[in-house]
């Protein structure tokens, strides 16, 4: 409630907030957080020193290690993509890692993209939305989600799980990516099957993401249902844009997959924010590739040359 007897305004289209999150921050990079207990930075192992269960610091220090690089290359940033599997390996405390760096993202303006590539049953897809997005009410009282304002989904068991899915991801003005031509080397072995109709299994996910989000494209031309789609194989873009003209495209694979960021004008052509480019080892460990130094530093600085290069490039 905003005071007695006003409810609060309906959140902004989930398109509508990325289009002007993008124009807000120039910037068009999603910094990709994977955490890997054997590679924190220095400061960040300092937080597990104290006593407690090894999980436990280890939990600890993924929060740190989070929050330093938030810090440290969030200003360069439009959103943030956790992944997922990289917490909850770490069970509870990195479940808790997870809330607590959610929260460091929202607090520096960033857009959050919990990269959990879910997909199951309707019961179970709300559930999962339940968890990722604004939580439920039980007779316990509320139970609040993460806060995401995105989700990575895998769309294989058919339209009815990413409905479900969508279902609690819209009352919080939240959203989807679904996986549609990924970045893997894999993604053929699937995505790139033709089938009896002559079109491609992307093809026929790029089809679903469009009718799924026509109703819900709001004044900037972008759903809230968004296309990922690897900058490692930018020769699908221009046929799956054709098939998915108000999607923004989930643009993985820069740097350690090999995609320069180049090549990628067809999933730009709603405007600048038709296109969100993630990177993740390229900015996490910048200072291994320059041979030493300064983590955060280095950094800092890869993540302001990709939103440069991207934005002198695209926007």
């Amino acid at each position: 409630m905003s005071g007695h007897g006003q409810t609060a305004a309906p959140p902004l289209p989930l398109g509508d907030r990325v289009a002007e999150r993008v124009a807000e921050r120039q910037s068009q990079i999603v910094l990709g957080v994977d955490p890997d207990p054997s590679r924190l930075w220095p400061a960040a192992r300092e937080a597990a020193r104290a006593d407690g269960e090894p999980l436990v610091r280890a939990g600890r220090a993924v929060a740190a290690h989070c929050r330093l690089l938030l810090d440290a290359a969030g200003g360069e940033c439009v959103a943030v993509k956790f992944q997922v599997a990289c917490f909850e390996r770490l069970g509870a405390p990195g479940w808790a890692a997870l809330s607590d760096a959610i929260g460091a993202a929202r607090d520096r303006g960033l857009l959050v993209i919990a990269d959990a590539k879910r997909g199951d049953i309707d019961i179970s897809a709300r559930a999962y939305g339940q968890a990722f997005f604004g939580g439920s009410e039980g007779p316990f009282g509320p139970l609040p989600g993460l806060g995401a304002d995105l989700l990575t989904a895998n769309p294989l068991l058919g339209r009815d799980s990413i409905a479900a899915l969508l279902s609690e991801a819209r009352p919080a003005g939240g959203g989807l990516f679904v996986l549609v031509r990924t970045s893997n080397p894999g993604a053929a072995d699937v995505q790139d099957l033709q089938l009896a109709s002559g079109e491609t299994v992307s093809d026929a996910l790029a089809a679903l993401v469009t009718d799924l989000g026509r109703d819900h494209v709001g004044v900037h031309g972008l759903s809230d249902i968004g296309a990922v789609t690897g900058a490692t194989a930018p020769q699908h873009l221009e046929r799956l844009r054709e098939a998915m003209p108000h999607a923004v495209m989930l643009l993985p694979g820069i740097g350690a997959q090999g995609a320069s960021g180049e090549g990628l004008e067809a999933a730009f052509a709603p405007g600048p924010a038709g296109g969100l480019v993630s990177a993740s080892r390229a900015i996490v460990y910048a200072a291994d590739a320059r041979g030493g130094g300064d983590p955060a530093a280095a950094a800092r600085a890869e993540a302001a040359r990709l939103r440069e290069l991207v934005w002198n490039l695209y926007a």
